[in-house]
């Protein structure tokens, strides 16, 4: 079977385990709405953390080899990985992907990563094709409970959308205050190397073209402020708790242009996060044909907001 990936793979019978890697953490100088993000140290250690905290989709990079191991190339057009975030990861710390074998020609499976000390990171699905059980974010999502008296997101509703937005990722594209690094920036320190992520590379891929990795989804789907974003009450500082992301028909290239629109499609809340359910398609330009999904738990974190006492007391 062709095959973009060297990564070195364990077959455990049952399992596929791919190696330790340390991923980077690259957000350290991120800001929005004027201050600093949960990656950076300083922010990170007064809400209660040892440190900046690696963006959770960095983690999906290592999951890519696993899943064109199990079903082929056709997982790069057609893959979704869906994942529960549950203990951080910080730089330095080295942590393996597990998947599951699917049995008797399954397309979804589970999926999980843990820290070399055994503490896992992440929980959830790998599938490839559109005739899957829900994965775990829609086995999650159809299981929350109606949230508390809100109050970051107090003005928040589901169903509310933006305006199509233009976007695309070059190699040596900034991508904002959000992003402070390139697709290039990252290609050079990438837990999970390929060809086809390359210019040169891709000339041997089944589409010619580069390929922007999964994890690299999220910053194309993310980086674009929107021009009347949802009404958030800050400043607040906000972390990815769940995160899905579906390739229909892909892959996604570098330097394609795509359109994009946002959807609040559920709102919930935990002991120290309100939380807001995001989900982003991916479309050609000019038409209604969606070629990629992300489904993102946005969750604010309550100690962060400086109101929120006050606030919650007048509501």
């Amino acid at each position: 079977m062709q095959t973009p990936f060297a990564t070195p793979l364990q077959d455990n019978g049952d399992l596929l385990v791919g190696p330790l890697r340390g991923p980077r953490q690259m957000l350290a100088a991120q800001q929005y709405d004027n201050h600093t993000s949960i990656h950076d140290d300083a922010t990170a250690q007064k809400l209660g953390f040892k440190g900046g905290t690696i963006e959770g989709p960095t983690h999906f990079s290592q999951f890519v080899p696993l899943c064109v191991a199990t079903w082929g190339v056709r997982w790069l057009e057609q893959g979704c990985l869906s994942a529960h975030y549950r203990n951080p990861c910080f730089e330095g710390e080295q942590v393996r992907a597990f998947l599951a074998k699917p049995k008797d020609g399954a397309t979804q499976t589970t999926i999980w990563m843990q820290r070399e000390d055994g503490t896992e990171i992440l929980r959830g699905t790998a599938s490839v094709g559109e005739s899957n059980p829900p994965s775990a974010l829609e086995q999650r999502i159809s299981q929350l409970e109606p949230p508390e008296k809100l109050v970051i997101l107090r003005d928040v509703r589901v169903g509310m959308r933006t305006a199509r937005q233009r976007v695309r990722m070059g190699f040596d594209q900034h991508m904002g205050d959000l992003y402070p690094f390139t697709l290039a920036d990252k290609l050079r320190v990438i837990t999970e190397t390929s060809p086809w992520y390359t210019a040169d590379g891709a000339t041997a891929s089944p589409w010619k073209k580069p390929v922007i990795p999964v994890e690299m989804i999220s910053v194309l789907l993310n980086h674009a402020r929107d021009t009347k974003p949802f009404p958030v009450h800050g400043p607040v500082v906000g972390l990815f708790a769940d995160q899905e992301i579906r390739l229909i028909k892909g892959p996604l290239f570098v330097g394609e242009e795509y359109e994009i629109d946002r959807e609040v499609v559920a709102l919930s809340g935990s002991r120290r996060t309100e939380s807001m359910w995001i989900r982003t398609r991916v479309m050609r330009p000019g038409t209604d044909e969606v070629v990629a999904a992300m489904l993102l738990n946005s969750a604010s974190l309550k100690d962060s907001y400086a109101n929120y006492a006050a606030d919650l007391a007048r509501l």
